[in-house]
Order: structure tokens, then C-alpha cells, then sequence
């Protein structure tokens, strides 16, 4: 079918209910077209909560463009909408519920709950879903292939998937078949198996390359989607390729709606989707190459300096943390040193982009600290002790803590970001930062894909958990941790003390000689024998 011609004539799909508007009066241009019918696609990423039907370490966007193998699962997302919860598509025109009061940013990952009438914001034809999809991710996708499901006769967004474009076009088979498998199974284990899919086809034009270079090359790829998703019995309503500011349909084939030079994206911030953004408090981050930025490893001649300081720590700690006492010793100046790190960075908080706000924070911290931290939290118990900065006043600055430890894992030591990487993703999550956890825990396990906690972390975005049980169970952890500290400081002072209780009871005030105060007895002040205190004795000064 075209969505963009003969949306009303769309039966048996998530277009068999119409809309209270009638379709063809809003595009009458269109009414008089012929149907196609509509081809397979491919699901999108998630920016929110998600879940994934596939293994716990779904693959990378970058790896996947760097292996000769075909990548893994992709990511899922199967809440209504990343951030902003209700964001249904209308059955017969690719238009998504009408808009009243957008809604306030949800959590939850119930797909089947229907959305209430003021909490509906409606996406007229493919301009206005190009426009959306940052909304949806929570970040522009480069170099992606972003899926998106629509359930229900009303086509309300659902599940998302994301995955890099391979560089390899022999793994485009491969890695359609996925996709389509990963998003529609997902559905279907929710009770919510997708009416139709929406498929987004992002890459920027290399050097030579125009938009419809791209939208050309990435054709049989569109293709090879859409026929995936149709041999699982759920058709493709649209398939868009977004390059360069402009977008291009893979389903229309009428140049008078949908021209060969493509059609240029909306103004940032002007459309209905946009408007409903701002006003329930959804943020898009910048690019998905902005979000990985910050987190990539150091290169160059400061990157050849933090690897001699890492390299001397290992030589320091490493020994003591394979002893038993010394390695305690070890954690508790790990956790010390990293307290003392995220109060400097409370006190000082940049300001101006995110590479200036980074490079400040790198300035914060000195190789030798940054690498006695490194080493510190690859013992999993200081780790797990150090997730325990994950909300209040310590979340934000603990985060660009981690964030600029990963960074400093230059040279031979990359494998050790995985740790800080992993922080930084459970504070992302933590704080309602989904997209960006994501971002962070796909790098961790692209470097570990084995790494448990990571792991677990990204399985639980990908399924919608809330993150609150987690918390609730580092804080008793901190609480237990604080009270078996705190009995042993009471007992210190309280040794001396049995050795007072046999003293006589003083005289009357009558009584008492008169010679020095406190001139007897251990512990009190040492005189010249007439009442004078000695040079030597400092307690008065």
C-alpha cells in the first residue's frame, strides 16, 4: 500500500479502523491513486524502556558495521513511545491520534493499554514520521536501521529496534531476517504482535555521495526489510531513507508527493511532534556520534601519558589487590578517592557544549588519580560499592566521573573501560536517561560481551524494568555497609573507660587538696612541682 496515496483502502492491516478524520478528505490529492502493496521493514531503535528477545548483549551499532560476521540481536524497545508515552499512529492515513495534552514521560512497557483521548498526537504522512523518529529514539541514529512496530487498529507506536547499517552488504540478508524476527517475536511474547511496521533507513552521504546516492545504494536493504517482515505476516506501511536533510520512500512511487531529489526535513522545533515534545519535557541528545564521542578512549600524546601513569598504578595496586588484607585496603581507598573525585566535580560544574563540558572535567582529574581509579574499580566489590552514587546530588557529577574514566582507558587498557562504562550506564538509567545508558552499555559490551553486569543492566532496559528495586537494594547496601563501620568507632572510645570505674569517689569540694589541679592521677598535666606547667607540655596551648 502507499500511505501516502490510498491510505483509507487498507484492509485487514492496523488501517482496517479509520480514524475519526476521514483520510481521504484530508489528502484528496491522493484519492484517486491505486494502492500498492505494502513490502516488509525493519524495527527501530528505542530511546526508553525496552525488551529484547534475543540474547542479554544485543550487538552494537558500530561493531556491527566492523565484523565480518552478521551482529547480533538488536535492541528493543517495546514501550509505547521512548519518552513520551502515548504516541499512537492512526489507522488510515499514517497519521498517529489526534493531539490534545501531551502527555507526561512514562516508563512503563504496557504496549496494549489504550491511549486516552488527550494524550494523542496525530503524524500526517511520511514528512511528519521523518520528523518524529528523533523523538522517538531520544537522539538522531546515524548509520542505523531503526524498526518500529504499530499495534492495534488505531497503529499506536509499540516496540523499536535499532541496529548499524553493516558496512558488508553480504550480511544485509542476515541481519534483516533478525530484525524482523527480534521485533515481531518480542510482540507477540507481550500479546501484542505488531498490525504493521514503520522502517527508518539513516545514513549520512560519505565523500562523493549526494542524499539520493545513499537512498539508491540502500535500496536493496529497504528491500530485503520489507520482504522479512512480510514472509512473518506483518506488512511494512512505510520504509523511509533519511540522508543529508531529506527523506525518500521506498513505497511511494509518485514523483508528484514523493520526488527523486528527495523531500527536505522539517525545520527543527516546527513540528506537531516537536511541539509535543518540549511540552512534556522529552529531550533528543544530539546524534547517536555525539553520544559515543563522549565516551571514546583518548588518543594522541595525552593518551600515551595516561597509559605510563596506569601503567605505574598496576605495578602499585595490582600486587596488593590479590592479597587478602591489602586488597580491603585497596577498596577503601578506591571509594575514598573516588568520594573526594565526585565532590571536585559537584564544586565545579562546566557549562557550554558537551566537548567543552568533557574537556573541563578531564582537566578535574590527574593521570595518577584517574588511574588509581581505573585499576580500583575493576575488584567487582568496589565496583558494586561505587554504583552506590546513582541518585540525589551525587548522580550528575558521578556520572561525568565515569564517563571521563572511560575516556582515559587508553593504549592497552581499553578492556578496562568496561567497568567505568557500565557505571555510567546505570547512572544514565538510574536518573531516567535511557538512551544514553543504552549508548554507554552497548560500548561496554561491545569491548566485554560477557561482562555480567552489563549485561543485566542492558536486559533490563530492553524489558522496561524499572529501575527503583535497584536502587532501593544499593541503598540497604550503603546503610549496612555504614553500620558495620559505625560500632567499631563507639567501642574505640569506650576502652579507657573500665579503667576509671574502680577509682574512688571524689572528695567534697571542702575536702580536695589544694595543690595543682588534676596534679594526680594518670593522664593529667606534668609540672615543675610548684603548680607550673612545663615548657615542654603543649596540652593547654
Amino acid at each position: 500500500m502507499n500511505p501516502h496515496s490510498e491510505p483509507s483502502k487498507r484492509t485487514g492491516d492496523i488501517h482496517s479502523t479509520p480514524s475519526s478524520a476521514n483520510p481521504a478528505a484530508e489528502n484528496p490529492s491522493h484519492t484517486s491513486r491505486t494502492p500498492h502493496t505494502p513490502k516488509p521493514s525493519a524495527p527501530a531503535d528505542p530511546p526508553s524502556a525496552s525488551a529484547t528477545s534475543g540474547p542479554t548483549a544485543p550487538a552494537d551499532p558500530t561493531d556491527a558495521t566492523e565484523t565480518s560476521s552478521p551482529p547480533g540481536p538488536a535492541e528493543f524497545s517495546n514501550s509505547s513511545i521512548p519518552s513520551d508515552p502515548t504516541v499512537p499512529l492512526a489507522p488510515s492515513n499514517l497519521t498517529a491520534s489526534t493531539a490534545s495534552t501531551p502527555p507526561r514521560p512514562s516508563h512503563s512497557s504496557d504496549t496494549t493499554k489504550a491511549p486516552s483521548p488527550e494524550a494523542q498526537v496525530t503524524l500526517r504522512g511520511p514528512a511528519e514520521l521523518a520528523d518524529a523518529l528523533p523523538y522517538l529514539m531520544g537522539f538522531y541514529p546515524d548509520d542505523s536501521i531503526v524498526m518500529v512496530a504499530l499495534n492495534g487498529e488505531r497503529g499506536r507506536f509499540g516496540g523499536r529496534v535499532r541496529l548499524g547499517i553493516p558496512t558488508d552488504t553480504a550480511q544485509w540478508p542476515d541481519v534483516a531476517d533478525q530484525l524482523a524476527e527480534c521485533l515481531i517475536s518480542a510482540g507477540q511474547e507481550r500479546d501484542a504482535r505488531p498490525a504493521a511496521i514503520i522502517v527508518y533507513l539513516c545514513q549520512e552521504p560519505a565523500a562523493g555521495e549526494s542524499g539520493k546516492d545513499v537512498k539508491d545504494r540502500l535500496r536493496p536493504l529497504a528491500q530485503r526489510l520489507r520482504t522479512a517482515c512480510g514472509a512473518l505476516d506483518v506488512p511494512v506501511l512505510e520504509a523511509l531513507c533519511l540522508s543529508n536533510g531529506r527523506f525518500w520512500s521506498y513505497c511511494c512511487p509518485d514523483f508528484r508527493c514523493c520526488p527523486a531529489e528527495g523531500t527536505p526535513m522539517a525545520m527543527p522545533g516546527t513540528s506537531v511532534m516537536a511541539a509535543a515534545a518540549a511540552y512534556a519535557g522529552m529531550q533528543v541528545r544530539g546524534s547517536l556520534k555525539e553520544m559515543e564521542a563522549r565516551l571514546a578512549i583518548r588518543t594522541g600524546p595525552r593518551a600515551a601519558e595516561q597509559e605510563k601513569a596506569l601503567d605505574a598504578a598496576a605495578g602499585a595496586l595490582v600486587p596488593r589487590m590479590l592479597r587478602g588484607e591489602a586488597a580491603v585496603a585497596v577498596r577503601r581507598d578506591t571509594l575514598d578517592l573516588a568520594g573526594a573525585m565526585i565532590h571536585r566535580f559537584r564544586q565545579d560544574t562546566p557549562s557550554g557544549s558537551n566537548r567543552a563540558r568533557d574537556a573541563c572535567d578531564d582537566a578535574l582529574i590527574t593521570d595518577a588519580e584517574a588511574a588509581d581509579l581505573i585499576l580500583g574499580l575493576q575488584d567487582r566489590v568496589t565496583r558494586d560499592r561505587a554504583a552506590e552514587w546513582m541518585d540525589g546530588s551525587a548522580a550528575a557529577p558521578a556520572l561525568r566521573l565515569w564517563r571521563a574514566l572511560a575516556r582515559r582507558c587508553a593504549g592497552g587498557y581499553a578492556e578496562h573501560a568496561v567497568a567505568p562504562l557500565t557505571l555510567a550506564g546505570w547512572v544514565s538509567w538510574s536518573t531516567e536517561d535511557g538512551p544514553s545508558a543504552r549508548v554507554a552499555l552497548s560500548r561496554a559490551l561491545a569491548i566485554d560481551p560477557d561482562y555480567t553486569f552489563a549485561q543485566l543492566l542492558h536486559r533490563a532496559i530492553n524489558e522496561g524494568l524499572d529501575p527503583e528495586p535497584l536502587r532501593r537494594c544499593l541503598r540497604e547496601q550503603h546503610r549496612e555497609a555504614v553500620s558495620e563501620a559505625e560500632p567499631a568507632a563507639p567501642a574505640a572510645t569506650k576502652t579507657p573507660q573500665p579503667t576509671k570505674r574502680p577509682r574512688p569517689s571524689r572528695p567534697a569540694p571542702a575536702a580536695r587538696p589544694r595543690g595543682p589541679r588534676g596534679g594526680t592521677g594518670p593522664g593529667t598535666r606534668t609540672t615543675d612541682g610548684r603548680g607550673r606547667r612545663r615548657d615542654g607540655d603543649r596540652s593547654r596551648r
